[in-house]
């Protein structure tokens, strides 16, 4: 590389306008006036987040301290005025038993994703930062710059930044010039529908979560979204039979009201829509000149999910670096990855986690657990934390 640092008005190219994205280019942004410096950064994002035309397979659940977060790091007040609702109970079902789990903190907020993301990018724009809608279809790496093309014109960058999730194209396009692998990722089938107004009234403010028998379903939900409920299914290898045969399942039909017919009264209902998220950390997904936040560097709590809020705290920590330590490998091996040190060594203690649920679901001993957890307070909030993500 012929420089090791950004230099005074330096390009920022960030590929991709999810959490990740956005928090990266308003922290640099943020960061940059406090230094005294200037930057300039262009956003890429070739989704259209404003008019929905766009569905994000994320069931939409966020929890602290992504507003607490917000705040801080960014000068954001949390979008409140999006809440479907919010959660404050999880009622366990698995091996034929239903436990209830209250937490003690403050409560998850339940919107729609499409929605939060379309306020992320917008609030990019109000605060004068380039948002150019288009898609990254190839990269050049030189010593002195990066090439980025686009399907409209090309741009030079000091540095790129990858906020694309688990995108297929664009995580090539970083494969085949850098090396980069993407990480592993469990597939996951989403679709909603709207009961009956009054049939909804029992069901707000608690989420049911599911560890069915079937050893290619992982985990199930069930989700109040204000006037619809949102279902989900994870696993390998899942399927659109597998999520019908949930939805038929006796257990999870108990839950659901109004089901039958459900297509009949509202057009949209019951669609299928398929998605997948990281369960483990990427390779060199860091390196000259390019640097990759959240789902695109496995940069999430495995078993845990707040892939919103991982996705937020890597962006901020990826400008941090670029402003304050370069642009080089070197520079983001020692900074930006040890920044992010707190997620990377949870990941084997979440895979252990999601590997002893899932055997103890399957073969029955998780009824123990759960007959315990009645009588144990601290083992009912570990249950809590573990389903709802609050716990670090």
């Amino acid at each position: 590389m012929s420089s090791s640092v950004l230099p005074n008005g330096g390009h920022v190219v960030i590929i991709g306008g999810g959490p990740g994205g956005a928090s990266c280019a308003l922290a640099l942004q943020r960061l940059a006036a406090q230094m005294g410096r200037k930057v300039h950064i262009t956003v890429l994002e070739g989704k259209r987040f404003v008019g929905e035309h766009h569905y994000n397979q994320c069931v939409g659940v966020l929890s602290p301290p992504l507003p607490a977060l917000l705040k801080e790091f960014l000068d954001l007040d949390f979008p409140y005025h999006l809440s479907r609702g919010l959660i404050r109970e999880y009622v366990l079902h698995a091996t034929g038993q239903t436990l209830s789990l209250h937490g003690e903190c403050e409560p998850s907020i339940a919107l729609r994703r499409v929605q939060f993301d379309a306020w992320f990018l917008e609030t990019v724009r109000e605060r004068g930062i380039r948002v150019q809608e288009a898609r990254a279809v190839d990269l050049e790496f030189h010593a002195d710059r990066v090439v980025v093309y686009t399907e409209s014109a090309p741009l030079e960058a000091d540095v790129v930044v990858g906020a694309f999730g688990l995108d297929e194209g664009t995580g090539a396009l970083f494969r085949r010039h850098t090396g980069y692998f993407p990480p592993r990722a469990l597939s996951s089938i989403v679709t909603k529908y709207h009961p009956y107004p009054e049939h909804l009234v029992p069901l707000q403010g608690r989420i049911h979560a599911f560890l069915p028998r079937d050893p290619r379903i992982e985990f199930g939900a069930v989700t109040p979204k204000g006037n619809h409920l949102t279902i989900n299914i994870a696993g390998q290898d899942v399927d659109v039979n597998l999520m019908q045969a949930f939805l038929d399942s006796p257990e999870v039909h108990a839950v659901l009201p109004d089901l039958e017919g459900a297509r009949a009264r509202h057009e949209g209902d019951l669609r299928f829509f398929k998605g997948r998220f990281p369960c483990s950390l990427a390779k060199r997904f860091y390196g000259d000149r390019y640097v990759l936040v959240g789902d695109a560097a496995g940069l999430v709590r495995a078993f845990k999910g707040k892939g919103v809020t991982s996705a937020v705290q890597s962006g901020i920590r990826a400008a941090e670096t670029i402003l304050r330590h370069g642009i080089t490998r070197a520079a983001f091996h020692a900074h930006y990855r040890m920044a992010n040190q707190d997620i990377i060594r949870d990941l084997p203690y979440g895979q252990a986690m999601r590997r002893l649920t899932i055997f103890a679901a399957r073969t029955g001993l998780f009824r123990a657990v759960m007959s315990a957890a009645r009588s144990n307070p601290s083992l009912q909030r570990a249950l809590f934390d573990a389903v709802s993500a609050h716990a670090p």
